[in-house]
């Protein structure tokens, strides 16, 4: 039954909502292209990328308008964090677990794709989790509802992968609750901080005595001499793709300490890590994280939900972004897509806790997690050439009592609020049917009762 009714939801929210002529132009909105400023104005999307954008701008021949008079349109949110969309979140069974990838678990019929969605999500990236010092693959996520798990993945983004400081890591490796005489607790190393440093710095190590062993051989094999390949070490792979650059570290980490251990760990082995992911105390170090090119994704006001979220603060991302880090906002949403569906309020509480522009609070939310994510040639702001991921509110989107209207991904309209509402009571009636036609199917299955003999 479950599968009946998400294929009629698919059906009913992607299908009926119509995919993007050739031509589609939005007028008369408000238009924050972000990294442009703002414009009444009208954008033409064709072949699924912005064709142009401009508070003057020639309406085609036979294009599909969408009168967008009073409502504001902003790029496609891309949320920098997120663990939707997948059957599987950790393997906590090693502590580098870098062989195995997220994007082989994608579940395409979750319903906090389209939940995601129907906030203006357009882009998420789907994180391994923080069970790891050096977790499993990532995936970048288009939330294409309607499609199957391959149609979903970002194509063009570059790979990447999950590491992991503080309490989540080293938590396998100490001994929890009472502890009998003899009794013995399968940890797993590292139980400490300065033994995740260590297990990074170990793996790096084995990476490039592997990177070397490869080297070596693809220099005999280009002078045409016999050489045999290496033995494959799929768990070495996607960290030698990082020491080349062909792969981003996004670093779960909280505090001070174990930031600078970090930085100075990819100092030391001459790899870029891409965002440090909640970075609950990065405004400590603002200055050496701007120095060293690292990007970082975090929360608004998030504090003391735990031990090392204790010295966290409201004013942290601002306080990094005027110290000249790159900084986002994510939901680290691992279900439900709840916070995922309002990070627009999210940003517009950068204005209050750090005195943000509009501007600024809606680019922690678009563009900069594009140019953290290596995407911004392609999303994250409203210019022409770039793919039309777009999102029209009713008000202003920063506002609390704004609504997403429509939501187009590469031109294609995947959400409508209006065709929602019409859908639900169809919805409902479809699922009220199944559940009689499932209960008349057990009773009639059910054995005959007896009077006992």
């Amino acid at each position: 039954m479950r599968i009946l009714l998400i294929g009629a939801w698919s059906a009913a929210f992607c299908l009926t909502a119509g995919f993007a002529q050739d031509v589609t132009v939005i007028q008369n909105a408000t238009i924050h292209t972000v990294t442009k400023g703002t414009m009444k104005g009208s954008i033409v999307i064709r072949d699924g990328k912005i064709a142009e954008v401009g508070e003057k701008v020639m309406t085609p021949s036979g294009a599909r308008v969408i009168d967008a008079a009073g409502k504001h349109v902003i790029p496609g949110i891309i949320d920098c964090h997120t663990h939707i969309a997948v059957d599987a979140i950790n393997e906590g069974s090693v502590s580098v677990s870098s062989m195995v990838g997220v994007g082989d678990v994608v579940n395409s019929e979750g319903k906090d794709i389209y939940r995601a969605l129907a906030g203006g999500v357009t882009t998420a990236n789907v994180l391994h989790g923080s069970a790891n010092a050096i977790g499993g693959k990532n995936v970048l996520l288009k939330m294409r509802w309607g499609k199957d798990a391959d149609a979903l993945v970002f194509q063009e983004a570059l790979p990447s992968i999950k590491f992991a400081l503080g309490e989540n890591p080293k938590r396998a490796g100490q001994a929890t609750g009472f502890q009998a005489p003899g009794a013995q607790q399968n940890l797993r190393y590292p139980g400490t901080r300065m033994g995740v440093e260590d297990v990074i710095r170990e793996a790096f190590l084995r990476a490039q005595e592997y990177q070397k062993e490869w080297k070596a051989y693809e220099a005999k094999k280009s002078k045409g001499e016999a050489a045999l390949p290496p033995r494959r070490d799929l768990q070495m792979e996607p960290l030698v793709e990082v020491l080349e650059g062909k792969r981003l570290v996004h670093a779960h980490c909280y505090r001070a300490d174990e930031i600078l251990m970090l930085l100075r760990v990819a100092e030391e082995f001459h790899f870029k890590i891409a965002t440090l992911q909640h970075v609950l105390e990065g405004y400590k170090l603002a200055k050496e994280i701007a120095a060293a090119g690292v990007g970082a994704s975090t929360f608004s006001d998030w504090w003391s939900y735990k031990v090392e979220a204790y010295d966290a603060i409201p004013y942290n991302a601002a306080i990094m972004h005027k110290k000249g880090v790159l900084v986002s906002l994510n939901s680290d949403d691992a279900g439900g897509a709840e916070l995922m569906r309002r990070l627009n309020t999210e940003a517009g509480k950068m204005m209050k806790y750090g005195g943000l522009t509009e501007d600024e609070a809606l680019a922690m939310i678009t563009i900069n997690p594009a140019k953290q994510l290596k995407i911004d040639q392609y999303v994250g702001s409203i210019e022409a050439g770039k793919q039309a991921d777009l999102v029209i509110y009713d008000k202003d989107p920063l506002s609390i009592y704004s609504k997403v209207e429509k939501v187009f991904i590469d031109g294609n309209q995947y959400f409508d609020r209006e065709k929602d509402l019409e859908e639900r009571p169809k919805q409902d009636a479809r699922k009220k049917g199944l559940l009689e036609k499932e209960k008349e199917t057990e009773k009639r299955n059910a054995p005959l009762s007896r009077r006992p003999s």
